[in-house]
């Protein structure tokens, strides 16, 4: 679920892939310049995007906007915001071919510090709540990745050892299905996607859900293939830059997410976690080296 409260590009990008070609246009001017379409009659927007007015109102109801005045009030705000003094994001992660070295590190890190911020910006807080007491209850958690999202879903596997919980990440499409077929209720199954459409995790979280599981989702499409089958859904706020799609950019949000879930459950027992990272500490004690001058 989308809250309105999520910034409105954030909203429209989440939005694009199941708006119809003729609401991609008004999109696509909407998020090219925010503040000119706010000075526009619907007319005008239908005009300028060649298509009709009605077009322009399913848009505008897609973003649950009552009306076209509504989402020029929005836009009205989204540019006021835009124009307050605010720590620099750098640029949206475009590389051009005759950038210098420096240019291509503010590309990258401009884009990164974006995506978690406005990844941290949209964050439904009801269903990270939601999240967090499910996995806080469950016996164990599965959580199902491939691809990009497979190093976020195993740093998340890390962190749950400090929680007392027992998780498991399954990047192989074999065992995830024998590890989410032979689940319970009580469990927690996370399936983790940038696109929400990618086969293998779809499977593995609709055979936890039918095993009788908790499924949660997270991807950066809130009415995506992986959503539906979700009782609880997390999303991401990436945009794609220049020699890294969607998958690639989508790392650390998907970790920032799945950090703030790590946090939460640390903190409802802070002197077991607090415990387990001390063990920790010790444990991997003799294995770091103290250079000799």
């Amino acid at each position: 679920m989308i809250s309105h409260g999520t910034p409105l590009g954030v909203r429209i990008r989440a939005l694009m892939p199941e708006l119809t070609g003729t609401e991609q246009r008004v999109a696509g001017l909407v998020l090219a310049d925010p503040s000119a379409v706010a000075g526009l009659t619907i007319g005008e927007l239908a005009a300028a995007s060649d298509t009709s007015t009605s077009t322009v109102l399913r848009f505008c109801k897609a973003l649950a906007f009552p009306g076209y005045r509504a989402l020029q009030t929005a836009l009205t705000a989204e540019v006021a915001r835009a124009a307050e003094p605010r720590l620099s994001t750098g640029t949206d992660g475009g590389i051009d071919p005759n950038d210098r070295l420096a240019e291509i590190v503010a590309a990258v890190a401009g884009a990164d510090v974006r995506a978690i911020t406005e990844t941290a910006a949209q964050l439904d807080l009801d269903a990270l709540t939601a999240c967090v007491e499910a996995m806080a209850g469950a016996y164990r958690v599965d959580v199902f990745a491939v691809g990009g999202s497979a190093q976020p879903a195993a740093g998340f596997q890390a962190r749950m050892h400090y929680t007392g919980i027992a998780c498991w990440a399954w990047t192989d499409v074999h065992l995830a299905l024998i590890s989410a077929a032979q689940l319970k209720p009580g469990a927690v199954a996370l399936g983790v996607s940038h696109s929400g459409q990618t086969i293998e995790v779809i499977e593995a979280l609709e055979t936890a859900r039918a095993a009788g599981a908790t499924t949660v989702a997270l991807t950066n499409f809130p009415r995506s293939p992986l959503a539906s089958v979700a009782d609880i859904v997390l999303t991401t706020a990436v945009r794609e830059g220049t020699f890294r799609p969607g998958d690639m950019s989508g790392t650390h949000p998907q970790t920032t997410v799945l950090d703030c879930v790590y946090a939460a459950l640390a903190q409802r027992d802070r002197p077991r976690t607090e415990a387990a990272l001390s063990a920790a500490t010790r444990a991997i004690a003799g294995h770091r080296t103290t250079r000799q001058r």
